[in-house]
């Protein structure tokens, strides 16, 4: 399988995972044609990093916003494969509704419409395990498939729009387009993403530092999930764009959804950062702050504030109902139906996986010290 000679647009190619797509990209051995890379902005250490791998392919640099049609209209003539992370992550409800509703939602149907009129055969969506669940009487899973039965009902306006963003995407398969053949599109639904550059990581590590190297611990032990490591997600994308190409494995993945791990121990999420930076000499809280009944009702009593306060003031509660669940449910996914369909097979291993992310927060801790000192100050 291979995508020597594709020209291939990647959306959100500023951020995380999508820095992480473009790399794997660039070091095939087999060039693409052209990649061009659409985000809001890049930064100067991003646009560093792709220069440093770009070796035969040409590369094409589009900044703006996803809800630009013309815009759109520019970065897919031309273009045979679409891949599709860029997305605003909001857990806590940081950002307004309707923005966030504008990015996920519309700007996928946009981009959708667009490849339709482009002639753009193949997209690949990043979804999200969040989609899924859990759902708000925390059922929990284990080792759940793409068969297993769950009934999602969150009312999470990030779960909400990444599922309605992700229906959209499945529906627009087989569309037929301007040219008279056939768009083909598949989903990933990734399980909570870890690695160098993580924000989250990023944050949970600033938290840490403040609370005198000892981590806060907000899922408990038992709550085990199933992080995946950025390269392995960002090798699942591009072993689906390589099984697109071929007819006959195409057939099996265009309109299906995919879940996305690797073989990262099960953990709670507050335990993956202590095991990533343990070797620092971290520690991490031995149990919740207060048992999680309480915590959920707690949480309860923020949001009633929030509420209460809107007319008035705009307060965003430090945690939710939802992230309370979604911290303290059992929830691990198998990734067995994308290794049987597109050949996926996780392409670091965790001790890989480890050592770089640990590596990579090990470095981050001298100047977030900084950081923080010169805030307080």
């Amino acid at each position: 399988m291979s995508l020597a000679g594709v020209s291939c647009l990647v959306t959100g190619a500023g951020g995380f995972l999508g820095q992480r797509i473009v790399r794997l990209l660039l070091e095939e051995e087999e060039a693409l044609a052209e990649i061009r890379l659409l985000d809001k902005a890049f930064s100067s250490e991003a646009l560093g990093r792709f220069g440093k791998f770009q070796g035969k392919t040409e590369v094409k640099i589009l900044e703006g916003d996803i809800r630009d049609v013309s815009l759109l209209h520019r970065a897919c003539q031309g273009v045979s494969l679409v891949i599709h992370t860029a997305s605003i992550i909001d857990t806590l409800g940081l950002v307004e509704k309707q923005l966030l509703w504008e990015v996920n939602v519309t700007g996928t149907q946009l981009l959708l419409e667009v490849c339709v009129r482009c002639n753009v055969q193949h997209f690949i969506y990043t979804s999200t395990i969040e989609v899924t669940g859990p759902n708000c009487r925390g059922d929990p899973i284990f080792s759940g498939d793409e068969d297993t039965a769950y009934e999602s009902i969150s009312k999470s306006p990030y779960a909400q729009s990444k599922r309605l963003a992700e229906d959209s995407v499945l529906k627009a398969d087989g569309q037929v387009l301007k040219d008279g053949g056939m768009l083909m599109t598949c989903a990933l639904r990734s399980m909570y993403i870890f690695g160098e550059g993580c924000p989250f990581l990023q944050g949970h590590l600033d938290k840490c530092l403040l609370n005198k190297n000892v981590y806060l611990r907000f899922s408990r032990k038992e709550a085990l999930v199933n992080p995946v490591y950025v390269g392995n997600i960002a090798w699942a994308h591009v072993q689906a764009a390589k099984a697109l190409q071929v007819p006959q494995k195409a057939k099996h993945i265009r309109g299906q959804f995919y879940y996305i791990s690797d073989d990262t121990p099960h953990m709670s999420y507050a335990d993956l950062n202590y095991e990533l930076t343990r070797e620092l000499g971290f520690g991490i809280e031995p149990r919740l702050p207060m048992p999680l009944t309480m915590l959920y009702y707690f949480s309860l009593l923020l949001e009633i504030m929030s509420f209460l306060l809107r007319p008035f003031v705009r307060y965003i509660p430090s945690t939710n109902r939802q992230l309370v669940t979604l911290l303290n449910t059992p929830f691990t996914f198998s990734y067995r139906k994308a290794q049987k369909d597109f050949g996926y097979v996780p392409r670091y291993t965790w001790e890989e996986a480890k050592q770089c992310t640990g590596q990579w927060m090990a470095s981050m801790v001298p100047q977030r010290r900084e950081y923080l000192k010169s805030k307080a100050a």
